[in-house]
């Protein structure tokens, strides 16, 4: 199967060497780049803090971009929304990693179980733009929250024959879509050629992304039982 990858090119390269060992022909299409703020990072970790807080890998490459490096909080409770941001955080150096089930909601919930109310507010290292839901539900449970936006994904611009090329020689089979803007990202380009989606399956790694998909393409739209893309690959 043909399968279009949405994500930012670093995270592609690695979703499209997982879809060739499955055996399927992954087609490129990052619809975002990401920028990174180091300063912005080195000024909100100077600030006090009790514990850390991230829901993407992007934030780890972030501070892993820092100089001299940074070690002062590898030893703070670090919480990631899910394995892939943890996998990371662990890669630079982090002791104290704990890990989400993949969505801002469980996240928030699984600090409140772990932290009694702290003293010092936690640090959510975050990008733009972002849901919102992860601060909001630690409100709710009553958890001060700084947040800093660390890094910023912005889109990418393609030329139509760019669009009709990716995705209709030969016709894609199947598109990736990893959140609301991203899904929200790829019809801005790609609804414009809607011959080359009619037949295309439109695979969405959480309810909150396949509601961004317009009605017109939802015939063919599927969501992951979790929001991982283990789980987004397995509707493949």
């Amino acid at each position: 199967m043909r399968v279009v990858v949405t994500r930012p090119e670093i995270s592609a390269d690695k979703t499209a060497e997982r879809l060739k060992v499955m055996g399927h022909e992954p087609m490129l299409l990052p619809l975002s780049k990401a920028i990174h703020k180091p300063q912005d990072a080195m000024d909100a970790l100077a600030s006090p803090h009790s514990a850390l807080v991230m829901t993407s890998a992007e934030a780890v490459r972030t501070l892993a971009g820092i100089d001299p490096p940074l070690d002062a909080d590898f030893g703070l409770p670090l919480f990631a929304v899910g394995e892939k941001t943890a996998a990371a955080a662990r890669s630079v150096g982090f002791r104290n990693v704990h890990v989400g089930s993949g969505d801002g909601d469980s996240l928030a919930d699984l600090i409140a179980s772990r932290l009694e109310k702290p003293d010092l507010p936690l640090l959510y290292l975050a990008g733009k733009p972002r849901a919102g839901s992860l601060e909001s539900r630690l409100e709710q449970n009553d958890m001060p929250v700084r947040v800093a936006e660390i890094y910023e994904m912005i889109a990418i611009d393609y030329s139509p024959d760019d669009i009709v090329e990716r995705l209709g020689t030969p016709p894609a089979q199947a598109v990736l879509l990893y959140s609301r803007e991203n899904a929200i990202r790829f019809f801005d380009l790609a609804a414009r050629h809607p011959l080359h989606l009619s037949e295309i399956k439109f695979l969405c790694i959480s309810q909150r992304t396949a509601d961004a998909v317009p009605a017109a393409f939802r015939a063919h739209l599927r969501i992951a039982e979790t929001p991982d893309e283990i789980a987004l690959l397995a509707l493949l």
